[in-house]
């Protein structure tokens, strides 16, 4: 079953992990929180992922970020993941594959409450499609800012 899984979602996506890296504009593109980051709790076994680009940052392509969280997640036994995406402004969709693919790809973030989803009152095209492509490929639990 996990196999048939992985196979839809590199079928459904349909590109590969992003390689080339993308030039950041001139002027920041969000408020508030500029940088992607996360934070892991080793108490309450949970990751902490805020998602403000969908573009690389400081030389650091977003598919080589994700990959060290996941990495950072998988060793210190991370059972939840929450991901904050209410500070998303701008970049490419398909940016979001390799998120995608490491929440898919582990059973502990598929199941019901694996995955929290932080998502605000401003809806945003990138912001709206990584929702919707984790609640796809997931089981998350959306959680909605107040306005």
């Amino acid at each position: 079953m996990k196999t048939i899984r992985l196979s839809l979602i590199v079928l459904a996506l349909g590109c590969a992990e992003p390689t080339a890296t993308l030039s950041r504009p001139a002027v920041p593109a969000v408020v508030g929180q500029q940088s992607n980051s996360y934070f892991i709790n080793a108490t309450n076994r949970t990751v902490y992922l805020t998602v403000a680009q969908m573009r690389g940052q400081d030389d650091e392509p977003v598919n080589t970020f994700v990959k060290r969280m996941f990495v950072s997640a998988d060793s210190a036994g991370a059972q939840r993941l929450v991901i904050d995406l209410r500070s998303i402004a701008d970049g490419d969709v398909r940016l979001s594959v390799p998120l995608i693919k490491g929440v898919a790809t582990r059973d502990r973030f598929v199941k019901r409450g694996g995955v929290y989803v932080v998502v605000g009152p401003d809806s945003f095209s990138p912001r709206q499609n990584a929702a919707r492509l984790l609640g796809q490929y997931a089981n998350p639990i959306f959680v909605d800012e107040a306005p």
